[in-house]
């Protein structure tokens, strides 16, 4: 990882303004970093500004919305890029104005990076490379270590998406009565997994289960299982354990979901943009936050730990 510029440590001696610039808002996973982030800024002193495109997919977007927070000066970016290549130039624009930016869930491409000179802060989020390989080693246990299993990918080419096919593929692989019939994309959304859903299963009759990258696709594939009528035969994995997928876990119809912690992310990305700012100390390469597959049997003891965040809607 390389490392971003120098601090800007005399932005102390005034307010400081973080911006925070998820993939999306419309989510309860990122709802909750930003709450979470929300609460570190206020507790810190600073200003946190919270800006993101309507839709996960939007890279266009998400550019303008950096380039804006560079003409308005603000002090570090928190960034979860939605392009893993396509926001590297905007991340150089940001270094050549001073701006530190941390990358928050979601890694860009070194290549990329190094072919521009773009350089960050640190990376803050999941090992999703492992969060897959979670999923994969529990759907293995659940099904005996043999069946007909489909992944519904995230958005091709993107780091996120592919680090967590990449590990459930890998789990999998050590399984050799388990074929992986299917793998599509969804593009994050719950409506497109649906539709890809309900094509993989008039493709495949004797389908046992589903392994989708996020919760929102976990549940659009539930939706379609339930309208087949096939509640009973096939079973569908998760990631991200938003409360939508822990109620379908409670009811029986999910069979669990990779928990990431969105609010550490959010907490950690200001409280380290705010030490380096103001102290000069620089965050690790990597912060690393677990991951955690959660089922009925430790439902209750999620939901206990990690209580719950109201999200921001508005505030300057």
């Amino acid at each position: 990882m390389i490392e971003a510029p120098v601090s800007r440590m005399s932005a102390g001696v005034s307010a400081l303004t973080v911006a925070f610039v998820p993939k999306a808002l419309n989510s309860p996973f990122w709802a909750a970093m930003e709450a979470a982030a929300l609460q570190e800024a206020e507790a810190s002193g600073v200003r946190l500004v919270a800006l993101a495109a309507d839709r996960e997919t939007d890279v266009e977007r998400q550019y303008q919305i950096i380039e804006n927070l560079i003409q308005q000066d603000v002090d570090a970016i928190l960034l979860a890029p939605s392009g893993s290549k396509e926001l590297v130039p905007a991340i150089r624009k940001a270094n050549d104005a001073g701006i530190p930016v941390l990358l928050i869930d979601t890694r860009i491409d070194e290549a990329a990076a190094q072919a521009v000179g773009a350089q960050v802060l640190t990376y803050i989020g999941s090992d999703n490379f492992e969060g897959g390989a979670v999923a994969g080693r529990y759907l293995a246990s659940a099904l005996g270590g043999s069946g007909d299993v489909a992944i519904i990918e995230g958005i091709s080419g993107h780091e996120t998406a592919d680090q967590r096919r990449l590990g459930f593929l890998q789990e999998i692989q050590g399984h050799p009565g388990i074929r992986v019939v299917a793998s599509q994309t969804a593009n994050w959304e719950r409506a497109l997994a649906y539709d890809v859903a309900e094509n993989i299963l008039q493709a495949h009759p004797d389908l046992d289960a589903m392994f989708a990258a996020n919760d929102e696709m976990a549940l659009g594939a539930l939706e379609a299982i339930a309208a087949a009528q096939r509640l009973d035969e096939v079973s569908v994995i998760g990631f991200d354990a938003i409360p939508g997928a822990l109620e379908n876990i409670r009811s029986g119809r999910l069979l669990g979901s990779v928990a990431q912690f969105p609010s550490e992310m959010g907490r950690l990305g200001v409280a380290h943009a705010v030490a380096f700012l103001r102290e000069g100390r620089r965050p690790p390469a990597e912060v690393l936050t677990k991951v955690e597959l959660i089922d009925l049997a430790n439902l209750e003891a999620f939901e206990q730990a990690t209580g719950s965040i109201t999200p921001a809607t508005e505030y300057p």
